[in-house]
């Protein structure tokens, strides 16, 4: 396994054994309270656990090296194991609301308010240290799945504030209600994180384009080699960790195949030097010679830096 998927698999390992303590002490402190919101934190730990697990199984298959059956790599494990993530988060946003509805209709309150506080700091601490050590990670590899269980675990920081505010407002300020109105709140703030992650979850699945900046620098690269004069039908897209990039190139038509063969490894070299993890493949094309239709004909060459090709 590479450094990236022990890094990635380190990280999923930490998620696993944060939500395992956070799990025991929350459910302690759900059983003396009675707290809506605190069972709602308790739900949406259990399901980082599940997802932490998942996460761990998706770096793991995501490491492992291409092979016959998939020559691109299995990189899209970690957006499968993402996925996997938010439809958890969603259904345990789904149930927490629920609970509080039925709580506020009920008009109940909460018990033993300062248990709950206590564990409730506990979480925030335990939470910073695992968010510390994801971040580090997430600079090293841009692990997907590690990113989408970094927002998850950075929501927890302000769902157990809301605990501990909710926990206050009811047992001390005598705010009847507080509780259930923190409990939808945090199912509210749990639907929006699911929302807004699975955006990059399906773009990596769908095989979204780069974003513009990233596929400008790699065309401004390209504009200062010499002996080339156009491109055509880029395509861009991320697998796990992984980037791919494919185009046609033009060349001189009289070039002979040995020295198409060499501009081409001379490219991927200049290339490889700022994009060291991208897998590329080019295809030579004579001067002028298009076979696609609508945009992929279109010349995508940028003017070179010192001048205009």
């Amino acid at each position: 396994m590479t450094e990236t998927g022990h890094l990635n698999r380190s990280a999923a390992l930490a998620s696993i054994s944060a939500a395992t303590l956070l799990l025991a002490i929350k459910s302690w402190a759900a059983w003396s309270t009675g707290s809506t919101a605190m069972l709602g934190s308790l739900a949406d730990t259990a399901l980082d656990l599940v997802a932490s697990m998942a996460t761990l199984l998706g770096v793991w298959v995501a490491a492992q090296p291409a092979d016959d059956k998939h020559r691109f790599g299995h990189g899209k494990a970690e957006a499968i194991a993402a996925l996997f993530q938010i439809v958890l988060i969603s259904i345990s946003a789904l149930g927490i609301a629920s609970r509080a509805v039925n709580q506020l209709l009920a008009g109940g309150r909460v018990e033993a308010a300062a248990d709950g506080i206590g564990v409730s700091l506990t979480a925030i601490v335990v939470t910073f240290a695992l968010l510390a050590w994801q971040r580090h990670v997430i600079r090293r590899t841009g692990s997907l799945a590690i990113k989408t269980d970094n927002v998850h675990y950075q929501s927890d920081l302000l769902l157990n504030l809301a605990v501990i505010a909710a926990l206050a407002l009811d047992q001390y300020a005598r705010l009847r209600g507080a509780d259930a109105v923190f409990g939808l709140g945090i199912a509210a703030w749990l639907g929006w994180g699911a929302w807004t992650a699975s955006e990059h979850v399906l773009q990596q699945l769908m095989d979204h384009e780069w974003p513009e900046e990233k596929k400008q620098r790699f065309l401004d690269v390209l504009a200062r080699y010499p002996d080339i004069t156009g491109i055509h039908d880029l395509r861009t897209r991320t697998s796990g960790d992984k980037d791919f990039v494919q185009f046609h190139i033009w060349v001189d038509a009289n070039m002979t195949v040995r020295d198409a063969h060499r501009v081409m490894d001379e490219i991927e070299a200049r290339l490889h030097a700022e994009f060291p993890e991208v897998e590329i493949l080019i295809h030579p094309d004579p001067e002028g010679l298009v076979d696609e239709a609508g945009d992929a004909g279109k010349d995508v060459l940028p003017p070179i830096r010192l001048g205009v090709r």
